[in-house]
């Protein structure tokens, strides 16, 4: 993909915005994820673009070979992350000339394996680090960019809103 500017940027999001401004229903997408179940302790996810197959994590009997769904969600936040820095800096004209965006998460998988039921299921914490290398950008610039991609990161925002998800398991023909 070529090197896109804040005016490229801005052009290419001039008529979303305004189609959202005046047809708000418009601005209203539902995002799907689908797998199915194989012959394996396994889950194959299609993510439109591949299939990723998710099994178990080594620490629950997984052999390591499988997608964990843990890794999976992390990588998810370090992608929306790294696009909306990428976004937020291209817009404030923030020179960014490399960055490496890393999500930690600390699981206890006591609570997973059913070991003690205090233990949570989960991520208990995630930390979030933008390594970034602009050295034209001021303290303020940067404390800026880390705001503005913190507010405009979906997934970011979608863990520590914590929206409701319910859960339905329906009978299907074999």
């Amino acid at each position: 993909m070529a090197t896109i500017d804040r005016d490229a940027l801005r052009a290419l999001q001039a008529p979303l915005k305004e189609r959202y401004k005046e047809e708000p229903d418009a601005a209203l997408v539902t995002l799907t994820a689908t797998g199915t179940l194989d012959d394996e302790l396994a889950c194959n996810v299609h993510t439109g673009r591949a299939l990723a197959t998710a099994g178990l994590h080594p620490a629950t009997g997984g052999d390591g070979s499988l997608l964990c769904s843990g890794d999976m969600l992390l990588e998810a936040l370090v992608a929306c992350a790294g696009v909306t820095l990428k976004a937020v800096a291209t817009a404030l004209e923030i020179d960014v000339e490399s960055a490496t965006i890393t999500a930690d998460g600390d699981l206890d998988f006591r609570g997973t394996l059913g070991v003690d039921r205090a233990a949570p299921v989960g991520f208990a914490d995630i930390r979030l680090r933008f390594d970034i290398a602009a050295p034209r950008a001021d303290d303020d610039q940067l404390a800026t960019l880390l705001k503005l991609t913190e507010r405009y990161c979906v997934v970011l925002q979608t863990l520590r809103s914590a929206p409701p998800v319910t859960a339905t398991l329906e009978r299907t023909a074999g």
